[in-house]
């Protein structure tokens, strides 16, 4: 089904209609979304770590780039309420008018690359919902293999094997079991995760102030000091903060998340608005008060210190001393806290990555058997492939290297939305946009792209090499030109059929 809202031939947009089932509103997309923001579970620990109180700076910035990313998908969503899998979905449309030729291949390869940086956070997250298992549970972390390049325990392969079928049978009872699912999991994890991002404020006894104070590095070098990587080589500030953006925005901009299910939502034209904002402002507000907190109550020695700020269990550690209390009680609310948020993290995962291929065989450029729907309407088979892909994921076994694999594929993926952006406002001023933000916007929009593209290009190779992970990044690399053969399937289907698409 094609979509053509406009009568005047100058201003139409014609696209393909996902035709998914319209059975949430703006707080299913809403809590569904919240699987990006949890992400500060993973990345808040490994920045303070790492850099200090230095890492505030670019944390803020960074997070603030992703509401307004929402914001320009909040009107992008609006315009096209019919299209499924997100922000990818947008740029094909935007495109189309004045490169055709250009245009498919732009779709399939930004509904692509975000697939790859989406897709990962489930088996991701199951490895570190394991860890905090096998810290309240006494698992057995030793007994490990290496199947690929890192070790990892024999537990954490079997928690993450079943967490990921479980979700993936999840998430095809549809959009509406979903929601609710999400409902669940965001309510219990992240109302005490925001508790805790703010009971510091009222318990001034556990606060030093000073500790960010210039915002120095844990060894209490300044902020613009050179920074020695785990590669042993010393690089600049520039490229250090440059280089860890690329970590960032692969945890901090996945806001964005909520934008896979305006498509589902009843009446999207109001749903958009309300959904993306919230969850911008959302993002801003605990991505800020995270790092914030674990700096002025634990500071740069405890910080700095592996056995008592283990990234893994540091969360445990911070509510220890804010709270005062010590003993295994603590340790069973926390790690429960962070398991249910992980999950909710995985489900969306597998649920709007999913998505995104679907909309992507619909438009033409991958194979046709990714556009099958259940009984329940939703994508079973590109769901699948999902689960399937994040199972072999796993066996790279940390974060670190699942974050470098995976941003390859994920800030990249916003460049032709963000150039699209520009596009439509630029040639079709006069489209229907339910939400409309100013015209100087179009610009920031461009601003944008060229700063994820440097953090993208730049900061990645620059990272892959501080961080020790080059052999992930070049799989990540190596995942993404995988998009020809599945091009190439699609079009030995449309010949065998004698089509066009």
């Amino acid at each position: 089904m094609t979509h053509q809202p406009m009568t005047s031939a100058a201003n139409e947009l014609g696209y393909v209609s996902a035709g998914l089932n319209r059975h949430t509103n703006w707080w299913g997309a809403f809590v569904i979304g919240l699987a990006g923001t949890i992400l500060v579970t993973g990345i808040a620990p490994v920045m303070v770590t790492t850099l200090g109180a230095s890492s505030i700076p670019p944390t803020i910035f960074i997070t603030i780039t992703g509401w307004l990313l929402c914001l320009f998908l909040a009107e992008l969503a609006a315009m096209m309420p019919d299209r499924a899998g997100g922000s990818p979905a947008y740029a094909y449309p935007a495109f189309k008018a004045r490169w055709p030729g250009l245009a498919k291949h732009i779709n399939g390869v930004t509904a692509w690359a975000y697939w790859l940086g989406w897709f990962p956070v489930a088996p991701l997250n199951m490895i570190l919902a394991s860890l905090y298992l096998a810290n309240l549970f006494g698992l057995d972390t030793t007994s490990s293999f290496t199947p690929i390049h890192t070790p990892i325990a024999y537990s954490t392969l079997i928690i993450s094997i079943v967490g990921i079928l479980a979700f993936g049978i999840a998430a095809n009872r549809g959009i509406r079991f979903g929601a609710m699912m999400a409902t669940i999991l965001g309510l219990l994890s992240m109302i005490p995760l925001t508790f805790i991002a703010v009971a510091w404020l009222f318990n001034p006894s556990v606060v030093n102030y000073g500790e960010i104070a210039g915002f120095p590095r844990l060894d209490g070098t300044g902020f613009f000091s050179d920074f020695k990587g785990a590669n042993g080589v010393t690089y600049g500030w520039l490229t250090t903060y440059i280089a860890y953006a690329f970590l960032l925005t692969w945890n901090v901009i996945a806001m964005e998340a909520a934008a896979c299910y305006i498509g589902e939502c009843r009446n999207p034209d109001k749903d958009a608005k309300i959904a993306m904002n919230l969850e911008g402002a959302y993002g801003v507000f605990i991505y800020t008060l995270v790092p914030i907190a674990f700096l002025v109550v634990l500071g740069a020695k405890a910080l700095s210190d592996p056995a008592q700020a283990d990234p893994n269990t540091i969360f445990v550690t911070f509510a220890s001393k804010v709270f005062g209390a010590k003993g295994h009680w603590l340790d069973i609310v926390i790690g429960l806290m962070l398991i249910l948020a992980l999950a909710l993290s995985a489900l969306n995962a597998i649920m709007g990555s999913g998505r995104a291929l679907y909309q992507m065989s619909l438009d033409g450029e991958f194979p046709r058997i990714f556009q099958k729907l259940n009984s329940h309407g939703v994508p079973h088979m590109a769901m699948g492939f999902n689960v399937l892909a994040s199972l072999i994921v796993v066996l790279l076994g940390g974060a670190v290297e699942i974050y470098t694999f995976s941003n390859v594929g994920y800030t990249v993926s916003f460049l032709p939305v963000l150039i699209g952006y520009y596009l439509l406002r630029n040639d079709k001023p006069d489209l229907r946009r339910p939400f409309r933000l100013p015209e100087f916007m179009k610009y920031v929009a461009l601003a944008l792209a060229a700063i994820y593209f440097i953090i993208w290009l730049y900061g990645g190779l620059v990272y892959s090499q501080l961080g020790n992970a080059v052999i992930y990044y070049w799989a990540g690399w190596f995942v993404l030109f995988m998009y020809l053969p599945f091009y190439l399937w699609r079009q030995a289907e449309n010949r065998s059929l004698g089509t066009a698409t």
